[in-house]
């Protein structure tokens, strides 16, 4: 066989076993997930109708803040799912599966390729049902183009792949599961300091650099423009870099720690 066939077996056979496990043990995946559903009942439903006032600056329109609040939860989504990456990796560390890993014959990325590729389907997953519970509730894209619908798709897909290395190395640098739990916190927090929930317009003057500068406010205000027609501007080339350089950055932090010497 051509090494690109066996990197290729590699990687489907660390695919299954991390789709596997996956299946065995739903219940991080769940609770990961229920936190933007709930944010999202509770934004809609308890503050939805003060809130619409802040968005639209007219009357209360639930409908209105809906329309607002999901593609930041969708974007928190991807967040809150990738943590159980992070959770998963330090738990084959600590159980020493990656240094048997290191001693067999196989292709080495494959093993760290097979955690990426099922946390991205794992979040993909994930956004289809957070989305269904928004429709439900009355999210409506009536106006977005089936090239815009892509455009959305591949951001969401990009968007995944970069928070999933990054929690991949967060993993492979924390001492245990508990730890890479903690340190992947800042992914669920970090939507929440942003334009997710209300305008950076609307926040006080020191706080919009934090909620301006950081990877989930052009994303989220990307997607909007997307899905609901608002004005992209820079956002979009802001998006996707912040995409690109948090994926080259996560996997050059994943793979030195993962070929480096086992302590």
């Amino acid at each position: 066989m051509s090494a690109l066939s066996l990197a290729v077996r590699d990687s489907n056979t660390m695919l299954r076993r991390n789709l596997l496990h996956a299946r065995r043990y739903p219940s991080l995946t769940l609770n990961l997930l229920l936190t933007p559903i709930m944010l999202l009942l509770l934004f809609v439903y308890i503050f939805g109708d003060a809130m619409s006032s802040v968005v639209g600056g007219g009357g209360p329109d639930r409908s209105a803040y809906i329309a607002y609040v999901v593609p930041g939860l969708l974007l928190m989504t991807i967040g809150s799912t990738v943590i159980g990456t992070a959770v998963s990796v330090s738990n084959d560390m600590t159980e020493g599966i990656i240094a048997r890993f290191r001693t067999m014959a196989i292709h080495r990325p494959s093993v760290l390729i097979g955690h990426v590729v099922g946390s991205v389907l794992q979040v993909l997953a994930s956004l289809v049902l957070v989305g269904a519970v928004a429709v439900a509730i009355g999210f409506r894209s009536t106006n977005a183009t089936a090239l815009e619908w892509l455009a959305a798709f591949g951001l969401l897909t990009l968007f995944s792949l970069a928070l999933t290395w990054i929690a991949v190395g967060m993993g492979m640098a924390s001492p245990n599961p508990e730890a890479a739990s903690n340190n992947a916190m800042p992914l669920i927090l970090l939507p929440l300091l942003s334009s997710a929930f209300t305008p950076v317009d609307s926040m006080p003057g020191w706080f919009q650099p934090i909620a301006e500068y950081q990877p989930f406010t052009p994303a989220i205000e990307t997607l909007r423009g997307l899905l609901l027609g608002t004005e992209i501007g820079h956002n979009g080339w802001l998006a996707v870099a912040w995409c690109l350089g948090l994926a080259v950055l996560g996997y050059f932090w994943s793979t030195s720690k993962f070929n480096g010497d086992p302590k």
